[in-house]
């Protein structure tokens, strides 16, 4: 049974940092993307980051470039989303995905993968 575990969610402060991390079990996704994605009360699921098997990375939102760094360790089958300078717009449901292919892409219906979320909000 494949299974992806999102931790490292909780209340922080504008300007705070965070890092979330996703373990996946049940098989390896060593040569498989994989992709942060989050969602907002109110607002559909959208594309943060998404990394590649070789460490390729695409972004999903302009608004967290130079903020938020995606990272993964293929040895450990885990990713990581470092978050800095935390804003109240990053408040959201925080989802780790993962595809059967090596591609990146922002489409979430191309993800067969899904932890349960973590969330993360950001207020004073």
């Amino acid at each position: 049974q494949v299974q992806l575990v999102e931790s490292g969610g909780g209340l922080a402060q504008p300007g705070d940092s965070l890092r979330l991390s996703c373990a996946a079990s049940g098989r390896s996704f060593s040569r498989n993307s994989m992709a942060w994605f989050r969602q907002a009360p109110g607002r559909e699921r959208e594309f943060v980051v998404g990394i590649s098997w070789i460490g390729g990375k695409m972004y999903g939102l302009d608004s967290v470039k130079g903020r938020f760094f995606v990272s993964r360790d293929n040895a450990k089958n885990t990713i990581s989303l470092q978050m800095n300078n935390l804003k109240p717009e990053d408040t959201a449901i925080y989802y780790c995905a993962a595809r059967n292919s090596e591609a990146i892409i922002s489409i979430s219906a191309g993800y067969e993968y899904w932890g349960q979320g973590t969330q993360v909000t950001v207020s004073s």
